[in-house]
Formats: C-alpha cells, sequence, structure tokens
C-alpha cells in the first residue's frame, strides 16, 4: 500500500477493512491536478469492539470554515475506543483545492454545497462534489455536517434540519443550539444529497469563517459526544442546556438597496419586534442615506460584519419563530 506522510494512501473507503477496536488515518485520492498529481482527502476511522451504526462528521465543504475541523480533530484526540461501538469517521477538511487557497468556493467558483451530489462526468465541481458524496458520505448512516458562516458575516451556534424528521429534529436538539431552522434538504447540499441515500443528516453552523472559536468549538464537541451517546455509539451521558433552543420555521436574508458605509445595530440571537431598527447605510461623506428596519417578528441567526456594502449587500439573517 502506498503512504503519503506514513500514512496509507486509499482509492476506495472500505469501513470492513478496519479492525474493532482501532484507530486509523487514510489519505483517499479523490481527483488529480492539472499536472497529475493526486489530492488527497483526509479521513479518520475509528471502529469500536462492537458493532453499530456509522456515524460520519464531515468539515470544510467550503475552504474558509475552519472551526468544524478543529471540532473533528478534537472528537478524535478525546476518543475513548473502550466505549466506542459502531464506527465513528472523520473528514477534517472535505474541500482540498479551496482551504489551500483561502478560498470559500471551488476552484471553478461553484459552491459545493448547493451541486451535491455532482455528477460523475460532469465539469471540476461536480465530479469533485460525486465523488466525495459516492466515495465517502454513502457510506454513514448519519452525518453531522458542520459550516460556519461566510466572508463577512458572523453566526450563531445554530442547526439546519428537515423538522418534519424526528431522528433529525432530535439530532438537531442534541446539539444544544441557540437557534434551529427548520431547512427541508432538497437544496444540492451536502445534506440533502445524504438524505437521497438516506442517510439522517444536520448541518451544524459552528461560528465565523476564517478563524478558531473555542467556545463554538467546545459546542460543536459537546454535540459529537452527545450524538454518540443519542445513538447509542458511546458511553457517555448527554450533556442539556437548560435555555431551549428558537426554532425557527424558516427564514430569509434582509439586503440593503443602498450602497455605502452598513451599520448593523443588531446583536446574534436578538429577538426583533416589527420595526426595530437593524441597520443604517452611510455614504463615504458620512450622511445617513437609508434606515433598515425589521420587516416583522423574528430572531437574528446571522449578520454582516463588513460594513463596505453595495446595493445588494446582506444585512441580518432572520429567522421566523
Amino acid at each position: 500500500m502506498n503512504t503519503f506522510y506514513n500514512i496509507p494512501v486509499i482509492k476506495q473507503l472500505d469501513l470492513e477493512s478496519f479492525e474493532p477496536n482501532s484507530l486509523s488515518y487514510r489519505w483517499l485520492q479523490i481527483v488529480s491536478n492539472g499536472i497529475g498529481q493526486p489530492i488527497f482527502i483526509p479521513v479518520m476511522i475509528a471502529k469500536g469492539k462492537e458493532e453499530g451504526p456509522t456515524l460520519g462528521l464531515t468539515a470544510v465543504v467550503h475552504g474558509n470554515e475552519l472551526n468544524g475541523m478543529s471540532v473533528i480533530q478534537k472528537v478524535f484526540a478525546e476518543l475513548d475506543l473502550d466505549k466506542l461501538s459502531g464506527t465513528l469517521v472523520g473528514v477534517p477538511v472535505m474541500n482540498i483545492p479551496s482551504i489551500l487557497l483561502n478560498e470559500r468556493r471551488f476552484l471553478d467558483g461553484a459552491d459545493l454545497n448547493r451541486i451535491m451530489p455532482g455528477k460523475k462526468d460532469g465539469n471540476r465541481s461536480q465530479v469533485y462534489a460525486h465523488r466525495i458524496v459516492n466515495r465517502i458520505v454513502k457510506h454513514f448512516d448519519y452525518m453531522l455536517d458542520l459550516h460556519t458562516a461566510s466572508f463577512g458575516r458572523i453566526n450563531s451556534f445554530y442547526v439546519r434540519a428537515d423538522l418534519s424528521s424526528k431522528i433529525a429534529y432530535q439530532l438537531a436538539c442534541i446539539q444544544n443550539p441557540q437557534i434551529i431552522l427548520n431547512a427541508p434538504p432538497k437544496d444540492g447540499t451536502l445534506r440533502g444529497a445524504a438524505a437521497d441515500y438516506g442517510i439522517d443528516a444536520i448541518t451544524v453552523e459552528v461560528g465565523d469563517p476564517d478563524r478558531f472559536q473555542k467556545g463554538m468549538i467546545r459546542s460543536g464537541l459537546s454535540g459529537v459526544f452527545n450524538t454518540m451517546a443519542y445513538l447509542g455509539m458511546y458511553e457517555t451521558k448527554i450533556e442539556q442546556e437548560e435555555e431551549k433552543p428558537i426554532i425557527c420555521k424558516r427564514s430569509y436574508w434582509i439586503y440593503s438597496n443602498k450602497g455605502g458605509i452598513i451599520q448593523v445595530h443588531t446583536k446574534l440571537t436578538q429577538k426583533l419586534k416589527k420595526g426595530d431598527h437593524i441597520a443604517t447605510v452611510r455614504n463615504v461623506f458620512g450622511e445617513v442615506v437609508k434606515e433598515y428596519y425589521a420587516p416583522e417578528k423574528g430572531v437574528v441567526i446571522g449578520q454582516s460584519v463588513n460594513p463596505v456594502g453595495q446595493t445588494g449587500s446582506r444585512l441580518i439573517h432572520l429567522g421566523i419563530v
């Protein structure tokens, strides 16, 4: 077997080939670059002594979303194999080309989390998406897909889940999020592709991009161990927060229709009433050109922190409770 940095290289993920009570790392060859060099995805496999479900942890589908990578690393560092049943698979970086360039989108400009499950004979991003779904994700029984906000924005600790699914709802609740957003899976996301395989999956939004946030990472870590306990995979107690999450039936972004210097006045998880002041836009001379107010009652899921915005810039992500 070939190795890279003393870690074996594989072309297919065969979970049956791993011994019980073992922790293994693999490089999974996924595509090749423009001069024929293979591009590898790191895969971490922990197998318990007893049979059980397979839980997949995925992160960095967008190249600037780093908190999830740290969550997965810490889960495997703290894992006690003697307490594990079933198989835990961690993929700390899904989008290798983009993390190396510090870019959110794939090399051809596509958002990988909007084109799943990709195409076998498609363009660069479509082939990459197709292979990570078919070579990795289809092996899971359950999946937590870890994300963050995008450039110039911040997020609360929240979960996207199809709340018509009782299992997805329970998986969402035991992450102890601040907010749970109902989000049907037919949306081109990795979570949606997993659902097509009958995999119960949720998206966990773990804070902000381009940084490691200790508090958010701790919350994500707790959610993973809670998930394993809930699935009967790990001998531990489920940690529950006293404060219940806010449940949102839908959400949308509020955009500016004037360009300029933007000041957003809200805070994450703030509950808004219709008419509450949410943002001010000024021109380069400092004159107020537009004030923005909440169009209806809701809660702030995420918001912009980039003060320079053209017409059509995002202001706040409003969840409707």
